[in-house]
């Protein structure tokens, strides 16, 4: 794998909602890595006080910061609390997790040696079936175990290789927000996420993505390293898939590089 000369330092920006439990498990779990990160930014959605009592009694190692970034509960509104806890972070390199995918130990490590200029990172994802996200999240049963007797799904994307599969392109296939890795002064550049994305849907990642190939940005496609684990849940309404759909369609038609709503709007933390 080509790393850059620039081994960045990173802030790991995991986005959460009322999940307290897998949020508790994810920090661990960083924490607990082979590479601790500097900063672990949470960014909240509007959780209740279940979710704020658990951050408060966790205890990160030395060496590693917990900032909480929330905002009230005004419905599904990722992208805004995405670019706030953007605009906080300390980081020249920005570490992107869903509050529902469990790390494997040697993610962050993976994703800071596959960091180099004029690139994005996108990790893949494999998925814990729901009927065994408790035993998971309860230590009854591990990741592995579930590995070996076949009940992960997606299992290729599963197994860490002793080389990673890199595809270099500015495809729109497999962008995803869960496992995303980038420079803080390209997602500066295009203004971060684009908040009139509102409602769960498709498209929110893929336009952040999207505007960075239009910047000259390349993907950098992973297999085999920077795994992720996705604790399956019911599915959210996708009412506002078709807008959000057409939103990302303007940009690929319009060969956009800066949204209107975006990362500006926080920028009294932003250099």
């Amino acid at each position: 794998m080509s790393a850059d000369a620039r081994t960045p330092t990173a802030s790991v920006i995991v986005s959460t909602y009322n999940a307290p439990r897998a949020l508790e498990a994810i920090l661990h779990r960083l924490c607990g890595g082979s590479h601790r990160p500097a900063e672990i930014v949470i960014a909240d959605d509007g959780s209740t006080e279940d979710t704020a009592a658990m951050i408060r009694s966790f205890e990160p190692p030395a060496g590693t910061r917990i900032n909480h970034c929330w905002h009230p509960d005004d419905g599904f509104r990722k992208t805004r609390i995405l670019n706030e806890s953007v605009a906080r972070a300390t980081n020249p390199y920005l570490v992107f997790l869903d509050g529902d995918c469990l790390p494997h130990d040697r993610w962050l490590e993976d994703h800071l040696r596959l960091a180099e200029s004029g690139t994005f990172v996108q990790g893949r994802r494999a998925f814990i079936p729901e009927r065994f996200v408790d035993a998971v999240l309860e230590g009854r049963t591990t990741i592995p175990r579930l590995l070996r007797r076949g009940r992960l799904s997606g299992i290729f994307k599963a197994i860490r290789l002793p080389m990673p599969r890199i595809r270099r392109d500015r495809d729109l296939y497999g962008l995803l927000g869960c496992n995303l890795a980038m420079w803080r002064e390209d997602v500066v550049r295009i203004n971060g996420f684009d908040e009139a994305f509102e409602g769960w849907g498709i498209g929110e990642d893929s336009d952040l993505c999207v505007r960075l190939y239009n910047l000259g940005i390349e993907r950098k496609m992973v297999h085999g390293r920077a795994l992720v684990y996705h604790l399956d849940h019911p599915e959210l309404p996708r009412d506002h898939v078709p807008e959000s759909l057409a939103r990302l369609q303007r940009s690929i038609d319009l060969g956009l590089t800066r949204c209107d709503a975006g990362l500006d709007r926080h920028t009294k933390t932003v250099a």
